[in-house]
């Protein structure tokens, strides 16, 4: 008899972890069709920011619009060489490190370096203009803050960064979701930008949380096409463009930091 009731619990329990499953399947999100970014914030309560939202990110920049800020400061990166991973999460590739690669330092509090990713083509626009790809860096402060540094790139010579994981992109795909890299080097990202814009908005896929601090480089760096279609070729079908459209301003401050006025 209790061998019974343990195999009804069981399989009961197995019923339950399929029908979690099958239920995050149902609410998976793209950027086409019934799950598209219009149609995020009713896949999942826990969305309810992609439409209800107020400071929703990407934005379109107009470089009229924005407030050179004189307090803001250069930004301050102390990133090393770090043990990595390369990730295919379905609807975007990054790296995620395994151990901390460094921080970034912003009114003296740090925000450690956990991951990055792309988006193509890139999802913030600067006077209208879409660029070819964008590359998010996330850093996370101890109370769990987040600031998003992002490099916007055209289409032109390869991107020396990206060049350091392309032979692990190669035995990426949908089966094979993670490479392991070993130490990665990325201590060229710690140049400091002469110009810089920034503002306080959100991720820019669900679910879509708020008061993320921003940094939009003013450089804008190249990436071949050979890059972008490697990029490209691991990304769930309805996901091959993951950029989110850009959201109102809603009345939000862009500020500027340009260390050559």
């Amino acid at each position: 008899m209790a061998l019974q009731l343990f195999i009804i619990f069981a399989l009961s329990l197995l019923l339950g972890i399929a029908s979690a499953i099958d239920l995050f399947r149902g609410m998976e999100f793209g950027y086409s069709g019934h799950n598209g970014p219009g149609k995020w914030g009713k896949l999942n309560p826990t969305f309810s920011p992609c439409s209800t939202g107020k400071r929703q990110s990407p934005i379109n920049i107009q470089r009229n619009l924005t407030v050179h800020n004189k307090l803001l400061k250069p930004l301050t990166r102390n990133y090393e060489s770090a043990n990595a991973t390369l990730v295919n999460r379905g609807y975007s590739v990054g790296v995620r490190f395994e151990e901390s690669p460094g921080d970034l330092l912003i009114n003296g509090k740090n925000y450690t370096l956990q991951q990055f990713h792309w988006h193509l083509p890139a999802e913030h626009h600067i006077e209208g203009q879409r660029f070819a790809a964008e590359l998010h860096m996330v850093h996370r402060a101890a109370d769990n803050s987040a600031v998003v540094v992002s490099m916007l790139y055209h289409e032109s010579k390869a991107d020396p960064l990206f060049s350091m994981i392309m032979e692990g992109l190669k035995h990426l795909g949908k089966e094979n979701t993670e490479v392991p890299l070993g130490t990665l080097n990325i201590n060229e990202l710690n140049r400091r930008p002469r110009k810089y814009y920034t503002y306080v908005g959100s991720l820019t896929t669900p679910p879509c949380t708020e008061n993320v601090i921003w940094i939009i480089l003013g450089k804008v760096m190249s990436i071949s096409k050979e890059q972008i279609t490697t990029l490209d070729s691991p990304l769930n079908s309805h996901c091959k463009k993951n950029a989110r459209p850009c959201q109102p301003l809603n009345g939000r401050e862009v500020d500027m930091y340009d260390e050559l006025k």
